[in-house]
């Protein structure tokens, strides 16, 4: 089999590369390096059945060209961490919507299934816990730019089970959340990393809001898994599907075992939201997936907690220290 990842130098993509390449197929990947990188890609590309080009997703007929040497496409490519959404939300709406637009309508010409990566962040500010896919997604204002995200990954995903509907596509929507490993960065802020990095370097390890807001966090390696089974399974086409891990933790619980595993001396402080992103930001409480209609399925379960997590991202960070 041949798969094209768009946005497939990024922390997801290089693990779901590693993962086809293992089992034998080829990977053609479609990234334009602005939040991916070499560096987490440069072991993969020796490999004879992996071939990276470097272009925009907004390459209409370079992405029509590598989707009709495909026979799978993952798109993965998206604006992604929380500092990006609020800094530039134009180039967030843009690159979600536009992009995910270009991959369906040429896919649709050719009839090739695709996977569309979606977020956690769909569900927004909804209070019933676990959040399963019939949920009501609750999101504030378009005032508050916080929101552009989630909004512009739930067009993502009405676009994709609409070419479903219309016009026969296979399509399939996943709801990521938290996903984390080895070679995420924390460069846009996602919280993990960069926590182990803060640690690490010394301290402080700076805590947003109270630290009391909950997050379930998958390991890359199960979601990945999960990833390349749904596209094998006919009866996932045309739904979505939570990924990732159902146990809760505080982002302060999870600063102080990033502490007692990296790094016992530092520091932790907490820093107000509107200080450490903008004026009136909103964040969600709880963030917790009901994976029930992802385990009937293939039979998925996370294999990994949040302490082996921890150790494995420790690890790897000291090692590219």
């Amino acid at each position: 089999m041949k798969y094209l990842l768009t946005g497939g130098a990024g922390f997801v993509g290089s693990h779901l590369s590693e993962l086809l390449l293992d089992e034998g197929h080829e990977v053609l990947v479609l990234d334009d390096l602005s939040t991916g990188a070499i560096e987490n890609i440069r072991h993969l590309r020796e490999n004879p059945r992996y071939r990276l080009t470097v272009d925009t997703i907004f390459n209409a007929p370079l992405a029509a060209e590598l989707i009709d040497q495909a026979d799978v496409v993952f798109h993965l490519a998206a604006s992604v961490g929380v500092f990006q959404i609020v800094e530039s939300p134009v180039r967030t709406i843009e690159t979600n919507i536009r992009g995910t637009e270009i991959v369906l309508n040429n896919a649709a010409k050719k009839g090739k299934p695709v996977l569309v990566t979606s977020t956690s962040e769909v569900y927004g500010k909804a209070s019933k816990v676990p959040f399963s896919e019939e949920d009501d997604c609750v999101l504030g204002p378009s005032s508050k730019g916080r929101w552009a995200y989630a909004a512009s990954k739930l067009v993502d995903e009405f676009l994709a089970l609409s070419y479903f509907k219309e016009k026969k596509l296979p399509t399939i929507v996943v709801r990521l959340f938290n996903t984390v490993g080895p070679r995420q960065t924390g460069r846009y802020g996602m919280v993990l990393p960069r926590f182990v990095r803060q640690a690490l370097d010394g301290g402080p390890i700076t805590v947003f809001g109270d630290g009391k807001q909950s997050r379930c966090f998958g390991f890359v390696g199960d979601v990945v898994r999960a990833l390349a089974a749904l596209t094998r399974e006919p009866r996932a086409y045309g739904q979505v599907f939570n990924v990732g891990n159902d146990r809760e933790i505080t982002i302060e619980d999870l600063a102080k075992l990033v502490r007692d595993r990296a790094n016992p001396t530092a520091r932790i402080e907490f820093v107000p939201y509107d200080r450490a992103y903008e004026a009136g930001f909103e964040d969600m409480r709880r963030r917790v997936p009901d994976l029930s209609r992802i385990r009937a399925l293939i039979g998925y379960r996370p294999t990994l907690g949040i302490e082996q997590i921890v150790d494995a991202v420790v690890a790897h960070e000291r090692a590219c220290a």
